[in-house]
């Protein structure tokens, strides 16, 4: 998957380590061409200086192509600018912004446009939005062998209920994240756009999982 990011400081940095580690091609977008030295001599992508609510910066970083993009510079306007920018003029689905600003982020949670904040943790929780696959665990217990994890959904599952997505997979979806809000599924609850899904299983089943939930549903 390629991968844009915006903000080329400690969480994009690390983000995008984490991404080519993974076997992902990742573009940074960066308004100081001195920061991209963060990224040290093993960086294998592409630098382009800019703004990433510019649409020709983001051409050039390969958006129309990308499978995600994050937006982690030092500005809350910046940052859910550009993510809206991604989102409603590339179409990108998988895009999400940090926001320092706790009361901006719920509103735009609300918006449907994830928001991330801290270092460390960022960096972490953007890797589980924005692959679909090899994401590190939300919970696990001491033994390693039941985990909880936010799953990567294929959109091929809008629609559907969540009970009969739990029986197809043969694991239980414990709580869903709707729009900033925790939901406990029920018989008639259904997965909609913008949900994020949280599935509880064994720790050798986590790959079929992600496989099983990051395609389309059988027919």
């Amino acid at each position: 998957m390629h991968i844009v990011i915006m903000g080329c400081g400690r969480v994009g940095t690390r983000l995008a380590r984490s991404l080519e580690k993974r076997g992902h091609s990742v573009a940074m977008i960066d308004a100081d061409v001195n920061s991209f030295r963060r990224l040290g001599t093993e960086f294998q992508g592409i630098t382009v200086k800019g703004v990433g609510f510019d649409r020709d910066v983001l051409r050039k970083a390969g958006i129309e192509d990308a499978g995600g993009f994050a937006a982690v510079s030092n500005g809350d306007n910046s940052n859910i600018l550009a993510a809206r920018v991604v989102r409603e003029t590339f179409e990108v689905e998988n895009v999400v912004a940090r926001i320092y600003d706790p009361q901006r982020a719920e509103v735009y949670e609300r918006l449907g446009i994830p928001t991330i904040a801290t270092v460390r943790w960022a960096s972490d929780n953007m890797l589980r939005r924005l692959l679909p696959e090899g994401s590190e665990p939300v919970w696990r217990d001491q033994s390693g062998s039941v985990q909880l994890m936010e799953m990567f959904v294929h959109e091929g599952w809008v629609g559907h209920r969540i009970k009969s997505m739990e029986t197809a997979a043969s694991t239980p979806i414990p709580f869903l994240l709707r729009l900033g809000q925790g939901i406990v599924p029920h018989s008639s609850t259904v997965f909609q756009h913008g949900d994020l899904m949280y599935v509880a299983a064994e720790g050798d089943r986590i790959s079929e999982l992600e496989g099983f939930f990051g395609s389309p549903p059988k027919r």
